[in-house]
């Protein structure tokens, strides 16, 4: 079922995110926008705590669990990569034990 996102709840999840991290730059790069033929902006998300935007997620699922009743004394999350760090960052600042399950030989930079 499709829940509309309002604008309520946008400046909720920042303020939730910005309580932890700064926002991350935007650079405009003259040289790629050339190349394009127009105006292009970057978001430098590898500046966040784990190096990707899927912290922001994380961040704010926990933060609503927090609020709930619904709070887990535990979580697991099976992921080759950025989920399951967001999930084990996310966790441990709110005091939850995490488990992240990866595939044997997964990437050595997702450690």
């Amino acid at each position: 079922m499709f829940q509309e996102i309002t604008l309520d709840q946008i400046e909720s999840a920042t303020r939730i995110v910005y309580a932890v991290m700064q926002p991350t730059p935007q650079y405009c790069w003259p040289l790629l926008c050339e190349s394009l033929g127009t105006e292009v902006w970057v978001k430098h998300e590898n500046q966040t705590p784990i190096g990707s935007f899927k912290i922001r997620g994380g961040l704010v699922y926990f933060a609503h669990l927090a609020k709930s009743s619904e709070k887990p004394k535990s979580v697991v999350s099976a992921t080759k990569g950025n989920h399951g760090q967001s999930i084990g960052f996310a966790a441990s600042r709110y005091g939850i034990p995490a488990t992240i399950v990866v595939p044997h030989g997964n990437s050595i930079k997702k450690k």
